[in-house]
Order: C-alpha cells, then sequence, then structure tokens
C-alpha cells in the first residue's frame, strides 16, 4: 500500500475566518493550489506535496473529514479497512474533480478522507 501524502483538513466556520485562516498560512509559505468555493487547498510552492485544506463545509459527505490521505489504490484500501469492521463513513465514490474516495472513521473518532485521483 502506497501513501502519495497526507493533508490536514480545517473547518472554518466562516468566510471571515476562512480569510483570516488563509492569510496566516500564506505567512508561513503557502500558496493556494484550488479553490473549489468551499474548500482550499494551500501547498508549499517548493514541496507540492506539503499541503493544508481549508473547509467551511463538505457538500457530498456527511462530515467535513479531519484528514485527507492520498493513496495509490482507494479500492484497495477501501476493502481492507470494510474488512477490518471500521466504521465506514461514506462509500467510495468518484467525485467531479477528479478523486475517487471514501470516510473512515479512525478509532479515535477522527473522520480520514481516503482518496486517490483518477487518470
Amino acid at each position: 500500500m502506497s501513501i502519495r501524502r497526507i493533508v490536514p483538513n480545517i473547518h472554518v466556520e466562516a468566510e471571515e475566518q476562512w480569510n483570516t485562516s488563509r492569510d496566516f498560512y500564506g505567512l508561513l509559505g503557502f500558496e493556494e493550489v484550488m479553490d473549489m468555493g468551499w474548500v482550499t487547498t494551500l501547498a508549499s510552492p517548493s514541496n507540492p506535496t506539503a499541503q493544508i485544506s481549508l473547509f467551511t463545509e463538505e457538500r457530498t459527505a456527511p462530515v467535513v473529514p479531519d484528514l485527507s490521505v492520498e493513496v495509490e489504490d482507494v479500492d484497495a484500501v477501501y476493502d481492507q479497512v470494510a474488512a477490518s469492521g471500521a466504521e465506514i463513513v461514506r462509500e467510495p465514490r468518484n467525485e467531479e474533480w477528479g478523486v475517487r474516495r471514501f470516510f473512515v472513521r479512525a478509532p479515535d473518532g477522527r473522520v480520514i478522507n481516503v482518496l486517490t485521483h483518477l487518470t
């Protein structure tokens, strides 16, 4: 199983908080690489896999995930996680922005977005 990157997801309650957070992470060197209106991803220009995402909401699932883990084969990871008995929060689905993903609840209660980019 190959992990490509891990991205912390930060839920921001209001537009003012989103702007303040985006500006703060900009001070640390992050630059915007994706903005879908409800989720914005910031990345390091020198290390594009060093990322953070700001969510105002989650439009295609029941909850904003705490963490995103990009893997090589999302379906293989899903099979392994489901077989373990872990709580699947959202079944695998292809998204219009080019990823296949599912959500699982970790033993600590956090929701993990497990995804792969479709080619």
